[in-house]
């Protein structure tokens, strides 16, 4: 196998696997048809909804455990709430609590600052946002804490401008993101998947292989950590791409990224010196065991 091979086989392991896609269709199905009976006043089970996050950015690996999931309410229901004279936003939240509630009545469904959120026995979370759509394309949503507020987010553009980054890199930008999933999972890194695929954005734009396919991706490897150690430790934020919104830190990562960096410095040569082995024991040692041996 050369390089190209072990980088395809790999990355084709690491979104969710058939069955718990599924599971989350199937989930995604039944939450929608509820809320758009109860909203709508319509048994459809694939409208007025779309993924936010990395599902929505299709960045998402196996071990995903949070599902965010955008529900566009009529702005009927808007004005309604937002006549309310104390914390509208906190009776919205529980008026869409208590209609998922009689579709999954045996679980623990939480109305929580933005969100409502239901927990599964697989440990995979859905996070319902209901959202109000804009003239401008924007998206309105409801924030309880503090008394209540209305915010705005722009999620459709941050799915559309990862989108489009990745189709004029040669789609190098999605498998990026999964794998360093797979990195910060194996080796307990503390970063968002948002800061990861914001960092992936950023650096993919000027990476100079952007155009090739899976014989570069020990150089991707080894110039995305790079960049990664090279980041400014004091700071806290990242603009994201499109929604003109930001990127948390969570934890330090430049040291991990700085050990990951040398692992794939010396992979690249092991890999020109025909030493596959050892190459690949270091791309291990860096994505874990999914990468072939």
């Amino acid at each position: 196998m050369s390089v190209a091979d072990w980088f395809s086989v790999f990355c084709s392991a690491l979104p969710p696997g058939t069955t718990k896609r599924s599971s989350i269709a199937d989930r995604t199905a039944r939450i929608t048809r509820r809320l758009n009976t109860d909203f709508r006043n319509s048994t459809a089970d694939n409208t007025n909804r779309f993924y936010g996050g990395s599902y929505g950015r299709n960045t998402a690996v196996a071990s995903v455990s949070d599902i965010d999931l955008m529900y566009v309410l009529p702005y009927s229901v808007y004005k309604q709430y937002d006549d309310y004279s104390s914390n509208g936003q906190s009776a919205l939240l529980q008026a869409v609590k208590r209609s998922i509630e009689k579709t999954y009545p045996n679980s623990v469904v939480i109305a929580d600052g933005q969100i409502v959120q239901i927990p599964f026995t697989d440990n995979v979370t859905f996070e319902i946002v209901p959202v109000f759509l804009n003239t401008n394309g924007s998206y309105t949503f409801a924030d309880a804490n503090s008394g209540g507020s209305w915010k705005v987010c722009w999620p459709k553009e941050e799915i559309n401008a990862f989108s489009e980054r990745n189709q004029v890199c040669n789609s190098n930008l999605v498998p990026l993101g999964r794998m360093v999933r797979a990195w910060r999972d194996t080796n307990d890194v503390p970063m968002s998947g948002m800061l990861i695929d914001t960092l992936a954005y950023q650096f993919i734009e000027t990476w100079e292989y952007r155009l090739k396919s899976y014989l570069y991706y020990d150089f991707m490897t080894r110039d995305f950590f790079s960049f990664l150690a090279s980041q400014d430790t004091t700071q806290d934020y990242w603009r994201t791409p499109g929604s003109q919104s930001w990127a948390r830190r969570t934890g330090s990562f430049e040291r991990k990224a700085r050990s990951a960096h040398t692992l794939a410095v010396d992979a690249v040569a092991n890999v020109l010196a025909n030493e596959n082995w050892a190459a690949k024991n270091k791309f291990r040692q860096i994505y874990g065991t999914q990468f072939p041996s």
